[in-house]
């Protein structure tokens, strides 16, 4: 007589998005995608209490940073993260994640902080300076696929100008001349970083097909 084993259940890692503004949906459509994620909107303590990692997506900053702190989350977002569970934020996500920011609005805005880097709000310009391209994927990026590049979609994006010794910079953009000319002579910028269990990119891979990142 054989007896079979109990097959164990696949396991499954509960993913929030931060639903008060901007491409949240977007998120959770690519994430969708990958076997073993379930992935719920965020917007309350008890739905941030329930997820093992948070996505901080694109949107207007200082808009999503208002909605926050009026529905008391700023401090549990704060808490989130110091627990060392897993943050990533994406463009407008990257200042909320920041200890500095240049360019903010008048009155500034709340920052989560966490991750050692300054950013400088809309540092490629306007809605209308939005573009693509194609950047050097980052060694631990082409372990999950064979593409040595990857497709960033930058939209009124921000970029870190100043990053602290223990950030990891993931990726980075090489400023065309005319580009460079206007930051003053500076080459290039961190365009995704990372320190500890806090990752931040300044572009959008929820608006593409690449689920690397």
């Amino acid at each position: 007589m054989t007896t079979t084993q109990p097959q164990e259940a696949p396991s499954v890692v509960r993913i929030g998005v931060l639903a008060l503004q901007g491409s949240f949906r977007e998120h959770m459509a690519l994430l969708q995608k990958i076997p073993g994620v379930q992935v719920v909107e965020v917007r309350t303590k008890e739905e941030l209490c329930s997820v093992s990692g948070l996505i901080i997506p694109g949107g207007e900053s200082t808009t999503m940073a208002l909605i926050a702190e009026k529905w008391g989350l700023i401090p549990e977002l704060q808490s989130f993260a110091k627990a060392g569970k897993p943050v990533w934020g994406t463009c407008a996500g990257m200042i909320f994640l920041a200890e500095r920011a240049e360019g903010q609005k008048k009155g500034g805005q709340a920052l989560l902080g966490g991750l050692d880097i300054c950013v400088s709000r809309n540092f490629f310009g306007a809605q209308i300076n939005s573009f693509e391209t194609q950047l050097p994927a980052h060694p631990q990026l082409q372990q999950y696929g064979s593409d040595n590049t990857f497709r960033a979609v930058f939209i009124r994006a921000p970029a870190v100008v100043e990053a602290g010794p223990d950030v990891e910079v993931l990726a980075q953009y090489q400023l065309r001349p005319e580009e460079a000319a206007a930051q003053g002579g500076r080459e290039s910028v961190a365009v995704a970083v990372r320190q500890g269990p806090l990752l931040a990119t300044a572009f959008h891979p929820e608006l593409t097909k690449d689920v690397r990142w």
